[in-house]
């Protein structure tokens, strides 16, 4: 996939993009600790209920590469398996899933859409998260009660990268779980941090959203 600012340099482009549809602030990037077994099943069916409680969801995101470079955008997620992320304006770029494949589209290079099976990313763990998350999640403790912290990897596909997903106790949000962050790593350890903030639901998002225009 790819990096994504306009006043980044190419390497930086590819590298990003790459690593977001592939693979949590680094201050939440937690050790390798051990998991808590007893927890462990109920929390995942606890993060799983709260993603597919989620019909339809905006959100801002800030997207920071492993180097610091950070653009901001809305997020639009549309079960089953859409999303969007709309860069803002100047970047010229945009990543989408119609629900089958997650597309890459760079306007500024005019080069053909890069695009991968949802089933290939992390990602999917936000599109499918019964298959992802269930299957593939571990529970990795934070020491804090209200904030619960998933990572999804497919041990026998390592080029699938990994994601690690960031809740916080929220009433307020479908599952009772608010999605606030995650980090996707991809099988050449670039390290993409996705953050959200201003969480919206519930609202309709015609099918469309989740199109793309190809490069001229």
């Amino acid at each position: 996939m790819t990096d994504l600012t306009k006043f980044a340099a190419k390497p930086l482009r590819a590298a990003m993009a790459g690593a977001l549809a592939l693979a949590l602030p680094a201050a939440l990037v937690l050790p390798a600790a051990p998991v808590i077994a007893a927890s462990n099943d109920e929390t995942l069916d606890q993060v799983v209920g709260a993603l597919r409680a989620i019909s339809t969801m905006q959100a801002d995101f800030t997207q920071t590469d492993r180097k610091g470079q950070t653009v901001r955008g809305v997020l639009s997620l549309k079960r089953p398996g859409k999303i969007r992320f709309e860069y803002e304006k100047g970047v010229n770029m945009l990543l989408v899933s119609d629900g089958k494949a997650l597309t890459f589209i760079d306007y500024d290079v005019k080069s053909k859409p890069k695009r991968w099976p949802i089933g290939n990313s992390p990602l999917g763990a936000l599109l499918d998260p019964s298959r992802d998350v269930k299957k593939y999640g571990t529970v990795i403790p934070t020491g804090n009660p209200n904030v619960y912290s998933v990572q999804v990897k497919d041990s026998r596909r390592p080029e699938y990268g990994v994601i690690t997903l960031i809740f916080v106790k929220d009433a307020g949000s479908p599952g009772g779980l608010k999605l606030t962050s995650w980090v996707a790593l991809d099988a050449q350890n670039q390290r993409t941090t996705v953050r959200l903030s201003n969480q919206r639901y519930g609202m309709a998002i015609p099918d469309s959203a989740f199109t793309y225009t190809e490069p001229r």
